[in-house]
């Protein structure tokens, strides 16, 4: 919606707006389905085990995004069995997936709906702190995503750890 303009005819703020309110529905029903797939499955397990050491392996993991996937090194902590996600993966989805995505869900049910919005808070508005919050996990989800996608490039092929993406699981 941010670049929809009327003095352009790419897209008009109207339709902005419905592709907007889709979406958010279809991001609502996905979020429950992976929430419910972490409850009722194993795979919920890979986000809360392992934390023993977290800062020392978190160190580890950056020195070898910083440094060694340029050198040709090997990733410290290779997924297996036990490891679906390096201590950065884990941390960084954690945050995006139970804290900035709820939060936006939440923000864009409440201005669907602004009856449930507190009017003021602290002498501001609250559809002003509403429409914030929405806006930075927003922005904050979006750059996770390019994140992703630029380190699924650092497969053996630039093109190999895609797969991976979209199924949660290397080969």
């Amino acid at each position: 919606m941010q670049y929809s303009d009327p003095e352009t005819a790419f897209i008009s703020f109207g339709t902005a707006v419905k592709v907007h309110n889709i979406s958010g529905v279809i991001f609502v029903l996905n979020y429950i389905l992976f929430f419910l797939g972490n409850i009722f499955t194993v795979n919920g397990k890979f986000y809360w085990k392992n934390w023993g050491d977290f800062f020392k392996q978190a160190t580890a993991q950056t020195r070898y995004y910083l440094l060694g996937t340029f050198k040709g090194e090997h990733t410290p902590f290779p997924v297996n069995e036990e490891r679906k996600f390096n201590p950065l993966q884990k941390i960084s989805y954690i945050a995006i997936m139970y804290f900035f995505v709820p939060l936006v869900l939440l923000s864009g049910i409440a201005m669907m709906y602004p009856g449930i919005i507190i009017p003021e808070l602290s002498g501001m508005s609250g559809m002003f702190l509403t429409d914030l919050a929405h806006i930075i996990s927003g922005f904050i989800i979006s750059i996770f995503l390019l994140v992703h996608l630029y380190f699924c490039t650092f497969g053996t092929t630039p093109t190999s750890n895609f797969k991976s993406m979209v199924t949660g699981y290397h080969e």
